[in-house]
């Protein structure tokens, strides 16, 4: 996930948690609630401000060692925070998804999953490019245009 934090001058920080360490993931769950990475991950596609807030947090403690999670607050995080998904992160979803609609020989989980993933994105065009890799590039409503 890229967490993209609108800064007071207007810039843009952004943070990938592949960048995160152990240590820094490990961080992150014990400041939410010791709740499992995965758990975290699910709450960021969800845009959770707590978990975003909690993997800026992670990231700033690298320069200020010192910083406490309680003490670190994103003011107007719904126009500031961002979760959005990475190519990687797609093919994982569609790899998953395929398998299942293989199973079933279906394709519309996969056509129900594009729109959420397209909205997700950090860059849409990753979307078509998932499907292409998948051979599934006839469901992409882009293409369909």
């Amino acid at each position: 996930m890229i967490i993209t934090y609108v800064q007071d001058d207007g810039t843009e920080l952004r943070v990938s948690t592949d960048d995160l360490s152990a240590i820094e993931s490990a961080d992150i769950e014990e400041a939410v609630g010791d709740v499992p990475w995965r758990a975290i991950e699910d709450r960021l596609r969800s845009q959770d401000p707590t978990c975003m807030r909690a993997v800026l947090w992670a990231v700033r403690k690298r320069t200020e060692p010192g910083l406490k999670f309680s003490d670190y607050d994103v003011p107007g995080w719904r126009r500031r925070l961002k979760a959005r998904l990475e190519r990687a992160e797609m093919d994982e979803v569609l790899s998953n998804i395929l398998a299942e609609a293989l199973a079933k020989s279906e394709d519309s989980a996969i056509d129900a999953m594009v729109p959420h993933m397209r909205k997700l994105a950090h860059d849409p065009a990753d979307v078509s490019a998932a499907l292409e890799a998948v051979g599934k590039g006839h469901l992409d409503p882009a293409r369909r245009d």
